[in-house]
């Protein structure tokens, strides 16, 4: 039977640790979207404020959401929210909630 030296087994065990820490720390995702097409947009098309740099060449606004988690394919996003408390951001060792 082979012995494992007491390095191996405190760096595996910081490894583990790290990762436990980051997943339950993390952020999901925050993209600026047409809630309508669920285009994605430049991102200052959902900060506040806005202009006349805002209009479309046919003259209205497109204001953009922030949509969390998800993909993007084709310029669409999919499989995220509009609501950053609906996006599971647990991984393992986090409770239920999302949190950390």
């Amino acid at each position: 039977m082979r012995r494992l030296r007491s390095s191996t087994v405190v760096l595996g065990g910081m490894g583990v640790l790290a990762a436990t820490i980051t997943a339950c720390g993390s952020e999901p995702d925050q993209r600026c979207v047409d809630p309508l097409t669920r285009e994605e947009l430049p991102s200052y098309r959902c900060e506040s404020g806005g202009g006349d740099d805002d209009d479309d060449s046919n003259g209205t606004t497109t204001r953009g959401s922030y949509y969390y988690g998800g993909s993007v394919r084709s310029g669409k996003v999919s499989g995220g929210s509009f609501s950053k408390a609906a996006v599971d951001t647990g991984g393992f060792g986090c409770s239920g909630s999302g949190g950390g």
